[in-house]
């Protein structure tokens, strides 16, 4: 049966709608919302509804397109002065803790295959392959949820996680291919080509993503578009040719885009400010599309014969694998103390990459128990996403490592935004008759040196105010300061508790 775009376009709109509200309904009670998005998915899938999607090529090119824009997005967000003190040990977790994941757990996996699966014959390549799939910790996951729960942690331990979740993908990628090619050579493996394939794609990756990334901010400034509307998407269209062009060149597509949004998210550019909040708006509709193609994929009533060898590998990861991994490779950076490795050992979120590469071997079609592998990924990164996902602040808390985040409203009624070199406090205030008491007329109002009242709304107008505009109960006040202790002081002596704060970091 054909199926029209106009239904592809109705069933597409109605799942991501759904998805909107169940992942608003889902964080109330701290279920990370990438996993709601997959378990929608999963239950208008073939086995829930019965949407029929069983396109391997067509996931896995959603799935990459997705990721690509995920990782490039996340590397916008990052500051170079949040993850200057943690590089070295952000790098060291990125490629020597994937590939001892990896290698670590291949080898668990292997034991545990041969005790619960002897008729199957798994390998221990094969094994590797599997453990390569998830040996990453997963970027869409970390970033979304660390972000959508507002952790504050301590002893830049987020800027750490954060750089480890962006750049440890193209290892895990690389191993996964060197591992199908393993499989594929059969008896005679050639060990010195694969290895030289992983370190070219790592250097040519991360050295194009540096350079496409300088010379994309160079194209945003020098070009001049009459509407501004574009810009949003001529980054956009800049991160997808990089990731693009680095694939042709030999390098990690990945590595490279994620670098370059680095580049580019900490660089000055034209509509900066417009241009970064279109790509976190497009990162988050990618996460939905890629976890819900990847719960559409999946065959539910397959995932029972692997659940129990899976529930056995994850509890292996997440108590000893992980744990081992994380105490060994930062061993040498001796600041980085013992609670802060047990909660980076707790944050080795799994989730869409590990399926995306799973399906790999999937949609090769000569890799050997490619569909167990990819069911053995879908379970583990629903557990980890489940396990650990769900328990981050609470793990924190626990630990000691989380800070209580000051929380302000946002804005109701001024929406008004600095440009990031500005670092004065913005503030929405709202005039009580209480705090007419100390001041009828604006410049009776003992705001502090260095403030600036700019606008005021009284009922459905705006205006600007002079020194002598009559403040009235009910109006609402648009203040600029650059002392901003002096002002939150100043709120607290003339009885404003009821205000909205901004200010860029």
């Amino acid at each position: 049966m054909q199926i029209s775009t106009e239904l592809m376009l109705l069933v597409g709109s109605v799942l991501f709608f759904i998805s909107m509200l169940v992942g608003k309904a889902g964080s109330k009670f701290g279920v990370p919302v990438l996993l709601l998005f997959l378990l929608v998915g999963m239950v208008f899938g073939t086995d829930g509804f019965g949407l029929q999607f069983e396109n391997v090529q067509v996931a896995q090119t959603i799935s990459s397109i997705c990721l690509c824009i995920i990782l490039f997005s996340g590397g916008l967000d990052t500051k170079f002065k949040e993850i200057q003190p943690i590089i070295a040990p952000g790098v060291v977790l990125a490629t020597i803790g994937v590939l001892l994941t990896a290698l670590l757990t291949g080898f668990f996996i292997y034991w545990l295959s041969g005790m619960m699966f002897p008729a199957l014959g798994i390998s221990l390549v094969t094994s590797l392959l599997l453990a390569s799939t998830f040996s990453s910790t997963d970027s869409a996951s970390v970033f979304g949820i660390l972000r959508s729960k507002g952790l504050i942690l301590k002893n830049n331990l987020r800027p750490l996680l954060e750089l480890e979740s962006g750049s440890n993908d193209p290892m895990a990628y690389l191993l996964t291919l060197m591992f199908m090619q393993i499989i594929r050579s059969g008896d005679s493996p050639n060990y010195g080509m694969v290895i030289l394939m992983v370190l070219v794609q790592l250097i040519v990756g991360g050295l194009l993503g540096f350079v496409f990334g300088k010379g994309a901010v160079r194209i945003i400034n020098r070009i001049r578009m009459e509407n501004t509307a574009l810009y949003p998407i001529l980054l956009l269209t800049l991160g997808i040719f990089i990731y693009a062009a680095t694939y042709y060149l030999q390098g990690n597509g990945y590595l490279a885009v994620y670098i370059a949004g680095l580049v580019i998210g900490n660089s000055k550019f034209t509509h900066k400010r417009t241009s970064m909040k279109f790509m976190d708006g497009f990162a988050w509709m990618s996460q939905i599309l890629l976890f819900l193609t990847l719960g559409l994929l999946v065959n539910p009533s397959e995932l029972i014969d692997v659940a129990l060898p899976a529930l056995i590998v994850s509890a292996f990861l997440i108590l000893f694998g992980r744990p081992i991994v994380v105490f060994l490779t930062l061993m040498p950076f001796r600041k980085i103390g013992v609670k802060d490795k047990m909660y980076i050992s707790w944050v080795g979120l799994r989730g869409a990459v590990p399926i995306i590469f799973a399906i790999l071997p999937l949609a090769s079609g000569d890799i050997p128990h490619a569909r167990w592998i990819f069911n053995m990924v879908f379970v583990i990164t629903i557990v980890s996403l489940l396990v650990q996902g769900t328990s981050l602040p609470l793990v924190a808390r626990w630990l000691g490592l989380a800070e209580k985040p000051t929380k302000y409203k946002e804005f109701e009624d001024f929406d008004v935004e600095f440009a990031e070199e500005i670092k004065s406090a913005m503030t929405e205030i709202h005039i009580s008759e209480e705090t007419l008491g100390y001041g009828k007329n604006l410049i009776e109002m003992p705001f502090p040196d260095k403030t600036l009242v700019v606008m005021v709304k009284r009922g459905e107008q705006y205006f600007v105010p002079t020194g002598q505009t009559e403040l009235h109960a009910g109006d609402k006040l648009l203040v600029i300061s650059d002392d901003e202790d002096a002002l939150k002081e100043t709120y607290n002596n003339i009885g404003i508790s009821n205000y909205s704060y901004q200010k860029n970091k």
